[in-house]
């Protein structure tokens, strides 16, 4: 055998690994999802209620609803953070660049706090529990 036909079977025996991890990846992934109704056990797929509904009081409407929209942009801060410092590592910014960035990311969580004190939450309380896929953002630090 040739060093190109090795090379060759060596790059499809590593493409089809790689195959096989995404596709067992993708069977774990549907487990996860909820059943259909007619994948529940009783008559006509008729099976237990959800062990969790929506609480839809109108009195807390306001407060859960500033809760999920704080859950949305604490997501998206973190992962601005975790690209800044990425940049950061990578040497893609200047001294100053660092400086403002880190500044605005310092003031972006303050004012997070602030709101979320505003509304009688806490950071700790953004963090939704996703079940069997754990919690939507990581532990603090």
């Amino acid at each position: 055998m040739t060093t190109e036909a090795a090379m060759a079977t060596e790059n499809e025996d590593g493409r089809t690994r790689r195959l096989d991890e995404v596709a067992e990846a993708a069977a774990r992934a549907f487990r996860l999802l909820p059943a259909a109704p007619q994948d529940l056990p009783g008559p006509g797929g008729q099976g237990a209620a959800p062990a969790r509904r929506i609480s839809a009081d109108p009195d807390t409407v306001e407060r859960d609803l500033v809760r999920l929209v704080l859950t949305l942009v604490e997501l998206l801060r973190q992962l601005m953070e975790r690209q800044a410092l990425h940049r950061v590592d990578q040497g893609d910014l200047t001294e100053a660049e660092e400086e403002r960035l880190g500044a605005t990311l310092m003031v972006l969580h303050d004012r997070m706090v602030g709101l979320c004190a505003q509304y009688g939450l806490t950071m700790e309380d953004l963090n939704l529990d996703l079940g069997p896929l754990g919690t939507l953002l990581p532990p603090a630090d």
